[in-house]
């Protein structure tokens, strides 16, 4: 990556100010702070510029959106819908939860038709790619209600590993959330992106999935998002994801 510009591109306060870190006033006291980084690298001059088309910017470690064209939406999926932008078959697709965008949005990864919850649409093509990758290992949150009283043996068998015909496979971690009457509610957090993972599992330990629920996907959080709306990441959610896609270590339970 090429070192920040010093006589062509905007001086680094005012790229910082125009993405929405801060005032241009606040931004110049980052930068003297030595909590700015430009391709990785500590800038602490005033009269630094950058090249907001090719330079990395990051403030206390999260990375800076400086690409204003990018888009970044978090949808609640419905069931029934499925994880394309157009389906050859007539099902119902993802077009019409992006009608308010003028940009060409795309989903990060696929929830099959039946899963509902958290779902990212972009036209970030560099972020969808790492993101979806599954050496990358994004980890992903699921709440699954099942058939049957899960028991504590269960959810230990879940995180030691099990046998699928694909391999072997281990949650991340599993708890048991509820169980009475006759289904349980189990969640499970993973970072394979294995098709149809969950419900391969909890089948494979007797404990089919009535209905499943994708809460988080990386560091970003579905909360109170109603399904069958989307919404724009916010200014902390989008660097949270290009910290991440960046190779940057973000943690996966920021909010």
């Amino acid at each position: 990556m090429s070192e920040p510009r010093s006589t062509e591109g905007v001086r680094l306060q005012k790229a910082l100010a125009n993405a929405g870190v801060a005032s241009r006033r606040v931004s110049e006291q980052l930068i003297v702070e030595g909590r700015v980084r430009v391709n990785g690298v500590v800038v602490t001059e005033l009269g630094s510029r950058v090249d907001p088309d090719a330079d990395l910017i990051d403030v206390d470690g999260v990375a800076v959106q400086l690409d204003t064209g990018k888009r970044y939406v978090m949808l609640n999926k419905p069931t029934g819908v499925v994880s394309t932008m157009k389906d050859e078959r007539g099902r119902p697709d993802l077009r019409r939860f992006t009608a308010e965008w003028d940009e060409r949005l795309y989903n990060v990864g696929r929830l099959d038709a039946d899963t509902s919850g958290l779902l990212v649409l972009t036209n970030d093509g560099d972020l969808a790619h790492v993101l979806a990758h599954p050496s990358f290992g994004v980890t992903k949150v699921y709440i699954a209600q099942v058939e049957g009283r899960v028991t504590a043996q269960t959810i230990a068998r879940l995180t030691r590993g099990i046998e699928l015909e694909d391999g072997p496979i281990a949650a991340d971690k599993a708890r048991l959330l509820d169980a009475s009457g006759d289904s349980s509610l189990v969640e499970l957090t993973l970072h394979s992106g294995r098709n149809r993972i969950v419900r391969r599992m909890m089948a494979e330990v007797g404990h089919p999935v009535v209905e499943l629920v994708r809460r988080q996907f990386g560091p970003l959080h579905l909360g109170t998002l109603p399904v069958g709306r989307a919404r724009e990441l916010t200014k902390l959610e989008r660097g949270a994801l290009l910290t991440l896609s960046r190779g940057e270590g973000a943690p996966d339970d920021t909010p």
